[in-house]
């Protein structure tokens, strides 16, 4: 083995009789380094821009969220809600309710979702750091019902912070019939005073949640003090998220899912996470045909080694170590141009990351001004190993016909 090893090394650096295989030699390393290298690169793009949105949806999204497997509201005073709130390693928990309404300024009107939400939700999530406008504040000391909404819908319903007009909120009542001479006497209407606004910089928040008090939903759905749609949960700091989430999850049972952050997004990660492989498997396809250069360049240096291969058969080298011999060049070809790649990509990943040299834009239509980088280790070894793998497979018929050139 160590002799295959040495002869192959030689072969590699050597100066061959065809000055044309040292070029196809070295355009094969090259286009294998070039494509790992954009490899590793557009991983690491598509892992920042999934950490920054993972980022913004944690500032609104609570740690942990109780709802119920049917997807129907539920009571809080059921007996596993009462051994939840007694979990000594739950720091906050918020009873939130939603639903969907009609919400009315002036002559401008649009759907919304609506969310109640009691005095525990502000420090259950991060909203405080989302605030572009004004302040968090659902019901003020007289008792005026406040609200804080979505940038994109405040911007749809042309209001802002401290408006001296309310809102007007309108649902159908959840009883009754309904009156067809009369079809608003069918609604129930609230109203609340805009508080502030905030920002997560994702469509299904800033343009539709509007967060409310509790009271003023369960007023105008018609639900008891006791019945909620979902618990908003955070945990102690320190607290091992996913062990916490098993043990409340076996506590409550099989009525209700207890969901972290991902899986309170699942269909917008599940969706990420398949392109993110489409890309893969696209940039893995283009190193395929990147790979199919080391067989020319095999090629080519067989027919130039004839007289090598001839003399080490006569030598007493069997069939296997010659094979070994070519393969090993074919590595060596693969390997070194995986090296170069590897350098190159995590090289040009650190200094986007520290420095942010290539940039999106500015102005408020970006959200950042470079483009995010996370450099993930796993990513540089799957590379690494995709490349050792399409190394061996270029490789490995040339060096099987290496004996028939040679003889």
């Amino acid at each position: 083995m160590r002799l295959a090893w040495h002869i192959a090394w030689r072969y590699l650096f050597s100066r061959k009789r065809v000055n044309a295989i040292n070029i196809v030699s070295g355009v094969s390393a090259a286009a294998v380094a070039v494509v790992s290298a954009a490899m590793i690169c557009v991983l690491s793009v598509m892992n920042g821009f999934g950490d920054v949105i993972q980022h913004m949806f944690s500032q609104f999204d609570p740690q942990l969220k109780v709802v119920a497997t049917s997807g129907t509201p539920f009571r809080t005073d059921a007996p596993e809600i009462r051994e939840l709130r007694a979990c000594s390693e739950v720091s906050y928990l918020s009873e939130v309710v939603e639903n969907t309404a009609l919400v009315r300024y002036g002559d401008k009107q649009t759907p919304a979702q609506l969310m109640g939400v009691d005095s525990v939700f502000a420090r259950a999530t991060r909203i405080d750091s989302i605030l572009t406008d004004g302040e968090f504040c659902v019901r003020d000391e007289g008792d005026f019902e406040r609200t804080v909404l979505g940038r994109g819908l405040a911007g749809t319903l042309g209001v802002g912070a401290h408006f001296q007009e309310p809102l007007y909120i309108y649902a159908p009542k959840r009883v009754g019939r309904i009156n067809m001479m009369r079809p608003d006497k069918s609604l129930k209407r609230e109203h609340a005073f805009i508080a502030g606004t905030f920002a997560v910089n994702q469509v299904q928040y800033d343009d539709h949640v509007m967060l409310v008090s509790l009271p003023l939903v369960r007023r105008l759905y018609e639900y008891d003090s006791l019945t909620v749609t979902s618990l908003h949960l955070r945990l102690q700091d320190g607290a091992n998220e996913k062990r916490v989430q098993r043990e409340l999850q076996e506590l409550l049972g099989a009525d209700y899912r207890v969901l972290n952050r991902y899986e309170q997004q699942e269909d917008f990660f599940r969706m990420f996470g398949v392109e993110k492989l489409l890309t893969a498997l696209l940039l893995v396809f283009i190193l395929l045909v990147a790979s199919f250069n080391i067989i020319s360049s095999l090629t080519m240096l067989i027919l130039d080694k004839q007289d090598d291969i001839r003399i080490l058969s006569h030598l007493g080298a069997t069939p296997a170590q010659i094979r070994r011999i070519f393969l090993l060049e074919g590595w060596l070809i693969s390997l070194l141009g995986a090296l170069v790649g590897l350098v190159l990509g995590v090289g040009l990943c650190l200094i986007q990351q520290h420095y942010g040299l290539l940039k999106l834009g500015s102005g408020e239509d970006y959200i950042l001004s470079a483009y995010p980088v996370l450099l993930s280790w796993s990513d540089v070894v799957m590379v690494m190993a995709v490349v050792v793998v399409l190394g061996f497979a270029a490789a490995w018929y040339p060096a099987k016909k290496s004996l028939a050139v040679g003889r």
